[in-house]
């Protein structure tokens, strides 16, 4: 990836389109967004992949995030809660809560920041 500085922050010209990055999220993406959204997609994904193996029919997967930061610290982030909300039949809770286990041990973005940030995982089946 390459990333060209513009009046308002950075952007980069990718495969499916421009990526513009910027501390004002007028212009942009702010940066934390795109490590909050990165973590949260991947472990979906990984799930919905886990959730297929177990043969578990999701019919859709709504994730919801929040975040804890360190002003202290240059505001680093330092705790990502992400909550899956599952729609689908028979989903037994026992199944998810093993699928979540799978999805933060198989999820290369979750892996990235383990040790530096605190990821937490819950679900609710509607």
């Amino acid at each position: 990836m390459k990333f060209n500085m513009d009046e308002f922050g950075f952007n980069c010209e990718l495969p499916y389109g421009c990526l513009n990055v910027s501390g004002d999220e007028k212009h942009g993406f702010r940066p934390d967004q795109l490590l909050v959204s990165s973590i949260a997609v991947c472990s979906g994904e990984v799930l919905r992949r886990v959730l297929k193996g177990m043969r578990l029919e999701v019919e859709n997967i709504q994730i919801e995030t929040s975040t804890e930061h360190n002003k202290a610290q240059a505001n680093r982030i330092e705790k990502i809660c992400t909550h899956f909300i599952l729609t689908g039949g028979n989903l037994p809770k026992e199944k998810i809560e093993k699928a979540l286990q799978l999805t933060k041990k198989n999820c290369p973005m979750a892996q990235s920041v383990i040790g530096s940030i605190e990821l937490v995982q819950t679900f609710e089946v509607v």
